[in-house]
């Protein structure tokens, strides 16, 4: 893998998001090996509402960053049935020209209900890549709405996709996402759509001077661009070299993977906690008493959680 074969990358990553507790440490194992190959890539993630055309602008930004001498991996989250739990996992048909490219690795992952528009095992993917020898990693969100921002706290740089002719266009994307992107790319800037877009684009720049930047000496840019033309793409790969350029210089490159690192840990705590709550064989049955009684009224959610979590920690201690 650490030789660039992408049929053992595209192994160890189906290894490290199975979710077979027998193939957990081999898969914590492999990334213990991985870790000191990883790390030497810009990480940069994408959200936008369905629609925008994300992977078409993916793959136009794909083709001309592996022009550039460079070799991309998109780490594309599918959102997952909340009924059947299955995902169509379909973005390497949509990004066909840049799958066939060897320079090139595309991974769809099922979100599996994970929250935050990426799925659980996105930051050990991530890192498998960069260790397989790919130095731009981009991380493509389900984009379903404001709340698909985690990626943002495990990428060196977040760019948020608006389109033309959606209306009332400030309102669109809430202030919360627009505060945390690192730049601001409007798409589909062709045809009956061009002037919308620069309309667009420019009450956005002028929206922003009312923000906080989040990093102190950026400015964040309004690009256009257009996938279909491949106008303004090569734009986009500019200023995230310069974004890199002032992150490393500054000292906040190392300080936000830092501070990243430490997020992860405090999210693997959560999940790790609460998957060995559920598991936990004494703890089966008072748990669907307790969602019993919630459901009928009977007791509140509050005092149901923190009884049960009192019982954990005494059956915990006991053990």
């Amino acid at each position: 893998m650490i030789g660039g074969q992408r049929r053992a990358l595209a192994r160890a990553i189906t290894l490290i998001e199975s979710s077979r507790a027998d193939d957990r440490p081999r898969a914590e194992a492999l990334l213990n090996r991985l870790m000191p190959h990883a790390g030497k890539s810009i990480r940069i993630g994408i959200s936008g509402a369905p629609g925008v055309g994300k992977s078409s602008f993916i793959e136009a930004f794909g083709l001309h960053v592996i022009g550039q001498g460079h070799k991309l991996a998109v780490l594309a989250v599918d959102p997952t049935s909340p009924r059947s739990g299955g995902s169509i996992l379909g973005d390497k048909t949509r990004m066909e020209e840049l799958a066939k490219d060897e320079r090139a690795f595309i991974r769809p992952s099922p979100s599996r209900g994970a929250l935050g528009g990426v799925a659980r095992r996105t930051r050990e993917a991530m890192l498998a890549c960069e260790a397989a020898g790919f130095d731009v990693i981009v991380i493509e969100t389900v984009g379903v709405g404001q709340s698909e921002i985690a990626v943002a706290d495990m990428v060196d740089m977040f760019l948020l996709l608006l389109a033309p002719g959606g209306g009332d266009e400030l309102q669109g994307i809430k202030r919360g996402i627009v505060e945390i992107a690192d730049a601001i790319i409007v798409t589909k800037c062709d045809g009956d759509l061009a002037k919308p877009a620069g309309r667009i684009a420019g009450d956005y720049r002028a929206a922003l001077h009312l923000l906080r930047p989040r990093v102190a000496d950026w400015a964040v840019p309004v690009l256009t661009c257009s996938a279909l033309e491949g106008k303004g793409i090569d734009a986009v790969w500019t200023s995230a070299s310069q974004y890199r350029t002032l992150m490393e210089s500054s000292g906040d490159f190392t300080a936000r993977r830092s501070a990243q690192a430490e997020s992860w840990l405090w999210s693997e705590l959560r999940e790790g906690l609460l998957e060995r709550f559920r598991d936990h064989p004494g703890m089966a049955a008072r748990l669907t008493a307790a969602e019993a009684e919630v459901r009928a009224g009977k007791r509140s959610p509050a005092v149901a959680a923190r009884t049960l979590l009192d019982e954990f920690a005494r059956k915990t201690r006991s053990k």
